[in-house]
Order: structure tokens, then C-alpha cells, then sequence
């Protein structure tokens, strides 16, 4: 069955020429001129993955990711999602993370990169049925202490409580829980989770891990269960309370 994805662009050109090309690769598009119509439409069909554009010219496109994932308990609260940001905007590549966006893309872009993206996003919400983590798993869950990160489910407790995470802060979680008291670069991390390669300045991570900090740390201030390690990466603790 093909993966249907939602497009929120109100340059109709550039939305015709992204549907098109993502339409021969077998995905099924739908297009949104803007931030309300695009949350209408999430709000009444399923999608698999959402392309949003930052500049829309109702409600930008920095609104439209923090309503998607305010509202926890909607089906779509989940939903991987792919930025298209101004090229050296990186204010706005930020803030979209921090809101609980998964990747982004610079405009201009080739369309086989945003393809690449998507692709690698579907996987990781997939639980990585080519090779990641997940997919390599022996166990289902993952129990530290009073954390349970369940891979079969996607979803992490504390103390049975359910905590949100992204698809891809989910992975990144993952990824540092199945390697527990190992120091993990960036650059090690990314590829465990089939990323792209980091460029120099790309500190994209880093407000990932925030993000994770702020969902399962007691005092993410004061992280105790994914400890960075300066100039070397993360390390996720063994022991735990």
C-alpha cells in the first residue's frame, strides 16, 4: 500500500513539481495551500509523513508543527515531519525542531533529496525494517529502571506512563538505549539511525536530545539518563532509578 503524504505549500509550482515527482515514485499526494486547509485535512484522512513549508501565508508553518503535536491523543500527533525551511535560516530550523520537527530540507532542493528524506523517515516510523535498531532487535523492550522504551509499540513509559516523543527522537532514543554505556558520537548516532551525514555546523541533534531530555529526564537540567560527554557525544546510563 503507498505511503500517502500530505504536502502543506502555498507555491502551487513548487507543489505541482514535488507531487509530481513523488507521485512517479509511488507515494500518494495530497496538496494544502495553507496552514488551516492542512490541518483540516490531517484532522479527517491518515497520513504517513507531512512536508511543511515555514512560510505560509496564513499560519506559518512553525504554528501548524506545534498544533500537530499539541494535540497528543490525535492520531496525527505522531506524524513524522519534514520541514522545508529558507536556505540559512537556521533560527527557524531550530524552532522547528525544538516544536517537535523530525528533519528539514533547505529550499532549493533537488526533489531525489527530499525523496531520500522521506524514505528515511517512513523507515524509522517503520521501526526500521531495513537494518536499524529496531529492526536488528532480539527484545521488543528496553527496561531501565523505572523506564520501559517499548520497540514493537514505539513508545517510551515512565513508570507506565506514556511519553511523547517524534518518530525520529524515538529512534535517537533507541539507538543510545541499545548501546547503554557506550559514548556515542553525533556522527555514530545518525548513522545507527540511518540519517544523513552531519555537516559541519549541523547541530540539529542536539535540540533532539533536548527534545528527548524534556519527555524522560526527572530534571533535564540536570540529565541522569542521557549524559553528554564533552567533545566526544551522549552516553545513555546503564543504571538508572
Amino acid at each position: 500500500m503507498p505511503h500517502r503524504i500530505l504536502i502543506i505549500e502555498d507555491d502551487p509550482r513548487l507543489a505541482e513539481m514535488v507531487s509530481e515527482y513523488l507521485g512517479n515514485a509511488g507515494f500518494r499526494l495530497t496538496v494544502a495551500p495553507t496552514g488551516a486547509q492542512g490541518l483540516a485535512q490531517l484532522a479527517r484522512d491518515p497520513f504517513d509523513a507531512l512536508v511543511l513549508d515555514l512560510m505560509l501565508p496564513d499560519i506559518d508553518g512553525l504554528e501548524v508543527c506545534r498544533r500537530v503535536r499539541a494535540d497528543v491523543d490525535a492520531p496525527h500527533a505522531a506524524i513524522p515531519i519534514l520541514m522545508l525551511t529558507a536556505r540559512g535560516d537556521a533560527t527557524d530550523r531550530v524552532v522547528g525542531l525544538e516544536l517537535g520537527a523530525d528533519d528539514y530540507l533547505p529550499k532549493p532542493f533537488e526533489p531525489r533529496e527530499l525523496l531520500a528524506r522521506l524514505r528515511a523517515l517512513l523507515r524509522r516510523t517503520a521501526g526500521g525494517a531495513e537494518g536499524g535498531v529496531a529492526g536488528s532487535a532480539r527484545h521488543d523492550v528496553l527496561r531501565f529502571g523505572r523506564m520501559e522504551i517499548d520497540r514493537g509499540a514505539r513508545e517510551v513509559r515512565i513508570d507506565g506512563e506514556s511519553r511523547a516523543l517524534t518518530a525520529y527522537q524515538f529512534a535517537l532514543l533507541s539507538a543510545l538505549a541499545a548501546h547503554a554505556g557506550r559514548v556515542l558520537s553525533r556522527e555514530a548516532i545518525m548513522d545507527l539511525v540511518k540519517g544523513e551525514a552531519l555537516e559541519a555546523f549541523d547541530r540539529s541533534i542536539d535540540v533532539h536530545i533536548s527534545r528527548i531530555r524534556l519527555a524522560i529526564e526527572v530534571d533535564p537540567k540536570k540529565p541522569r539518563r542521557i549524559v553528554t560527554v564533552r567533545g566526544a557525544g551522549y552516553v545513555f546510563a546503564k543504571s538508572q532509578d
